[in-house]
């Protein structure tokens, strides 16, 4: 465990692993003409209890990497260092380790060095085998290279990025299909070709990386970032939208993978019922120059992400209808999702 850990540690990282604080210099941002630190904290929700149900801990790590890193890259920031927290009802070495492995192989991927964590043990409070994980990161970006809303202009192109499966939400509803059907987690999954809990289990996709790349490499191409998790796509949207814009999502631009088509089917869903609590398909979307679209497309296959054009941004008159305004508070702008997934998927993704 402390080898990986020490593995996520460039020069910028002092006093080793193991203090009461994880020492970071911070003298590297006198490059910076006006630093902003970002910062984030998260977990990744009732995913821990699959992991717990088959006693495999080595994904989990990755998983609150993507829910704590991927959301700094949104305003544009380079993530700096994270630590981590994981409560347990008792301590198992090999467990702990497997689950900080993992944290710290998705702090390598995303250019995260991890500086610190804590491990507690609740007995009483927490079962035997039971854990939760949670972490906090910071990041640093400059001033005027700040993305969001303020950058978002009228026919600015909304592009998704494919998601490599359920990521780390709405495994409240997961759990409650699989209970519901009489399913074990290490039952057998035909579709999958492997047994439930695993597939269950696929990580998280880190974008980090490529969309800081996609960032530099586009010049002032990128104008808002938005990280789908709870909430899903038309509401973590709406969120890095400027007041008076609207955006339709056009459905029929992609086909929501198997596991999102099979747990719907096992619950009695229609899909279009669980777009508050499902990625769908798309992990994050990038709202872009009209005329950065197609190489920003490009940019993002070559790191291995699909992406497609799902909606443009309109200031004209919002048609009439329902849409998802003001999600967590923000009050942005506006998203409905419109059409008929389609069947099959299409070559882009």
């Amino acid at each position: 465990m402390k080898s990986a850990v020490r593995k996520t540690h460039g020069p910028e990282v002092l006093g080793g692993v193991g203090g009461f604080a994880g020492l970071f210099d911070a003298s590297a941002l006198r490059a910076y003409s006006r630093p902003l630190l970002a910062s984030s904290t998260d977990g990744v929700g009732t995913k821990v209890a699959i992991a717990q149900r088959i006693d495999k801990h080595d994904t989990i790590g990755l998983d609150l990497v993507g829910m704590v890193v991927d959301d700094i890259v949104v305003v544009g920031a380079k993530p700096l260092f994270m630590t981590d927290y994981i409560a347990c009802g008792k301590v198992f070495p090999e467990r702990i380790a497997d689950i900080v492995r993992g944290i710290a192989a998705g702090c390598a991927e995303t250019g995260t060095a991890l500086v610190g964590g804590e491990t507690a043990e609740h007995p009483g409070l927490l079962g035997i085998h039971d854990y939760d994980v949670a972490g906090a990161a910071t990041g640093v970006v400059e001033a005027d290279r700040l993305l969001g809303a303020d950058r978002v202009n009228d026919g600015d192109v909304v592009l998704a990025l494919a998601s490599s499966g359920l990521h780390s939400n709405g495994y409240s509803l997961v759990r409650h299909i699989v209970a519901g059907a009489g399913i074990g987690y290490g039952d057998n999954a035909a579709d999958f070709g492997t047994t439930w809990g695993e597939a269950l289990l696929e990580p998280t996709r880190l974008y980090t990386q490529p969309l800081l790349r996609l960032i530099a490499e586009t010049n002032d191409g990128v104008h808002a970032l938005s990280h789908v998790t709870g909430g899903g796509i038309a509401a973590n949207l709406a969120r890095v939208l400027p007041q008076n814009t609207w955006v339709e999502v056009d459905r029929s631009t992609w086909s929501p993978p198997p596991v999102f088509r099979v747990l719907a089917d096992l619950g009695d869903l229609d899909l279009a019922a669980t777009e508050g609590t499902w990625n769908l398909g798309i992990g994050f979307l990038a709202v872009v120059d009209a005329a950065t679209a197609s190489a920003a497309v490009s940019a993002l296959a070559r790191e291995g992400i699909a992406a497609w054009q799902v909606g443009v941004v309109h200031t004209d008159a919002r048609p009439a209808g329902d849409f998802e305004q003001g999600a967590k508070g923000v009050d942005g702008g506006a998203v409905r999702l419109v059409g008929t997934y389609a069947d099959a998927a299409p070559a882009s993704a």
